[in-house]
């Protein structure tokens, strides 16, 4: 009998359930898909899926479990397994897609995409993940509660305009939504008094936070939603993943003479930070010349506003994660200065 040398549980996480496949590797590397089961994502699934592993599995051999970044519905059972001290692993789902298309899989189910993680877990060297700090958890949770708000009352102040228009507007009507508008921006400023507190009181939040902001146009709010939505850039390693987890990576389809798409951004990613990235890019094609003659440049080849600001977006965010890893403040004459060190913020 061959010896098990790995074992994983690989779970395609959804709002209601997990699907997962249990898989082991052997002493001579080849790997096997051998037991598959559905659970609801909830405390009481969560203790049934360790029941359930731990019965079927070699108990000799630790168990990692292999899930993607899907939204906010992998995270209680991340924190529920990690509070066990059971070895977790947290996939952008980028990878686990490119891996997908290098199987020999033809139906994409719920149960091959756990099998699919379970062999990703087997295959690959993976790190373990570790709880991210309360701060980035509570931004994450505050940032988007405003950006709901901003859009409430967006719709509010339409309707208002809307109503003033009319030939014969209903003054009882235009109070309500005043009112409604006059609680919402309350409601704004309480959030945004939140998030400068929260900031103030953790110092390494609070200079990495003044790091990132030496960006011009980019101010606290949008340096707080990045942190938030990438849980202080803990699943990030190099800029093409950031990019790629925002779902901000250009995608291309050709194939030989005859088929040949028009490249487009993905958007399989966080909108979140998508939309973070808007105004402040939009701020610095005004303010910088560097980001100035690139978003020019960019016109000149294709002529589409559109595309030239989305790449501006894209760099943008890159020099966010730059100026987190090397903890240096922007430099916008970094090249003037002679500046040959591609790991440095400007590069």
């Amino acid at each position: 009998m061959k010896k098990i040398v790995r074992q994983v549980a690989g779970i395609d996480v959804a709002q209601k359930e997990l699907v997962v496949s249990l898989g082991r590797m052997y002493e001579d590397l080849s790997t096997e898909i051998h037991a598959f089961k559905t659970f609801p994502n909830h405390e009481k699934g969560f203790s049934a899926l360790l029941i359930w592993s731990e019965k079927i599995a070699d108990p000799a051999i630790p168990i990692r479990f292999v899930m993607e970044a899907t939204g906010v519905y992998h995270e209680s059972l991340a924190y529920y397994l990690a509070e066990k001290r059971l070895a977790v692993t947290i996939v952008l789902p980028s990878k686990i897609s490119n891996f997908f298309r290098t199987l020999d899989i033809k139906t994409i189910t719920d149960k091959t995409a756990s099998q699919a993680i379970a062999t990703f877990g087997l295959e690959r060297n993976l790190t373990t993940w570790q709880p991210p700090k309360k701060v980035f958890r509570v931004i994450r949770q505050l940032t988007r509660e405003r950006d709901q708000l901003i859009a409430e009352r967006t719709v509010l102040k339409n309707q208002s305009h809307a109503e003033q228009a009319e030939a014969f507007p209903n003054k009882g009507s235009l109070t309500r939504l005043k009112e409604r508008i006059r609680v919402l921006n309350k409601q704004e400023k309480q959030i945004m008094a939140e998030i400068a507190v929260i900031i103030k009181q953790d110092e390494e939040l609070k200079k990495i936070i003044a790091i990132i902001c030496t960006i011009p146009g980019v101010g606290l709010l949008t340096a707080a939603c990045v942190l938030g939505e990438t849980n202080g850039f803990e699943l990030i390693r190099n800029k093409k993943q950031i990019t790629s987890y925002a779902g901000l990576d250009v995608k291309e389809k050709e194939s030989g003479t005859s088929v040949k798409g028009k490249p487009r951004i993905s958007k399989r990613g966080n909108r979140h930070l998508r939309k973070a990235m808007h105004m402040p890019s939009l701020t610095i094609i005004r303010k910088d010349e560097r980001f100035k003659a690139m978003y020019a440049r960019l016109i000149s080849k294709h002529g589409i506003k559109m595309k030239a600001c989305v790449a501006v977006q894209r760099k943008l965010l890159e020099m966010i994660y730059t100026l987190h890893k090397t903890k240096q403040t922007y430099n916008k004459d970094y090249f003037k200065q002679g500046g040959n060190d591609q790991n440095k913020v400007a590069a």
